[in-house]
C-alpha cells in the first residue's frame, strides 16, 4: 500500500500533542506527580483514608502508590497481581494496564493490594461495558479494548480536554490511511520513563510498543485512561487531520496538510529553542 506518510527522519508525533523535528532531538520535559492522599487528623502522620488515582497514571505507578497508602514493602502491589483474580478481558492477556480506573479509593484497616487492585478493575468494567462506551466502540467497528488502547494515547497525547477528540480523530485517520501513528507517548512507555528526549535512535528501538516502526495500536493500552479520553476514543468529531502539534500552551494546531504542519512544527522548534536558552532543562539538548 502506498503510504502517505512524511519521512519517518523528519516528523514524530510526541507526548501530549506536541511534535518536534527528529533531527533536531527537541526535548519534551515533565514531572512525576505525587498521588494526593487525603488523611484525617490534624497532626501527621495520620493514616490515608482515601487514595486517588489520576488519570493517566500507569499501572506501574498505581502500584507505588497502593504501596505507599497501605504502607506496605516496596513491590508488594505488583507481586499480588497473581492472586488479585482480576476480571480483565481476554485481549489483556492478564496485564491490567489500562483498567485501573483513576479515582478515588476509600482505604480502611482491612484494605489490602488485591482488593484495592479488584476495585479498580471492577471500576473500569462498569464503566467501559456500559451501553454508551460499548455501543460508541462496535459502532467504529472496535472492541472495548481497543477504544480504552486508543484512550490512553489520547490521554497521553491531549494537552487540553478540548484536544481529545482532535486527537482521536487524528489516531482514527491514520489508522484508516494504513499510516503508522509515530506517537512518542508510545516510545516513552517502551522505554519506562516519563520525561521525554526522543531521538532518532529512540524511534528504532525493538518493541511492538514503536509505533515508528510497527502499524497499529499497540498491543496494550499505554496509561489508565478517564471518562473524557474515553468518550473522546469512541466518539471523536469529524475532520481529516493527520497531524498535531502544540506550538505553545493553549495552542495546538491540527492540520491535514504537511506543508502547514512543517511551518507549525518550525514555530514550536523556534518557541521551544527560545525557551531553553532561557532557562535550560537539566540535560536538555541544544
Amino acid at each position: 500500500m502506498q503510504m502517505n506518510t512524511p519521512p519517518r527522519s523528519t516528523i514524530r508525533l510526541t507526548r501530549r500533542g506536541r511534535i518536534a523535528l527528529v533531527a533536531t532531538g527537541a526535548v519534551v520535559a515533565g514531572t512525576a506527580v505525587a498521588v494526593p492522599l487525603l488523611t484525617t487528623g490534624e497532626d501527621a502522620p495520620a493514616k490515608p483514608t482515601s487514595l486517588v488515582i489520576p488519570e493517566g497514571y500507569r499501572a506501574s505507578q498505581i502500584y507505588s502508590a497502593v504501596d505507599k497508602a497501605l504502607a506496605v514493602p516496596a513491590g508488594t502491589t505488583k507481586k499480588s497481581l497473581a492472586k488479585a483474580g482480576l476480571k480483565l478481558p481476554n485481549d489483556a492477556d492478564g496485564n491490567p494496564e489500562g483498567y485501573l480506573f483513576p479515582a478515588t479509593y476509600p482505604l480502611t484497616d482491612t484494605s489490602t493490594p488485591e482488593a484495592l487492585l479488584a476495585q479498580m478493575v471492577d471500576t473500569a468494567n462498569k464503566k467501559f461495558n456500559g451501553a454508551p462506551i460499548a455501543a460508541g466502540a462496535q459502532r467504529n467497528a472496535m472492541n472495548v479494548y481497543q477504544a480504552v488502547t486508543i484512550a490512553s494515547i489520547v490521554q497521553a497525547e491531549a494537552a487540553t480536554p478540548t484536544d481529545m477528540g482532535k486527537v482521536a480523530r487524528v489516531v482514527f485517520n491514520r489508522l484508516e490511511r494504513g499510516m503508522p501513528l509515530q506517537m512518542d507517548s508510545t516510545i516513552n512507555y517502551a522505554l519506562d520513563r516519563s520525561t521525554l528526549n526522543t531521538t532518532l535512535d529512540d524511534t528504532r528501538i525493538d518493541s511492538p510498543y514503536n509505533s515508528y516502526q510497527r502499524m497499529g495500536l499497540p498491543p496494550t493500552p499505554i496509561d489508565n485512561p478517564g471518562e473524557e479520553a474515553v468518550r473522546a476514543a469512541i466518539g471523536p468529531p469529524p475532520g481529516d487531520w493527520l497531524y498535531f502539534v502544540t506550538v505553545k500552551p493553549g495552542d495546538t494546531r491540527f492540520t491535514a496538510d504537511y506543508a502547514e504542519h512543517q511551518r507549525n512544527v518550525a514555530e514550536f522548534n523556534k518557541l521551544n529553542k527560545a525557551r531553553q536558552s532561557a532557562s535550560p532543562e537539566p540535560g536538555a539538548r541544544t
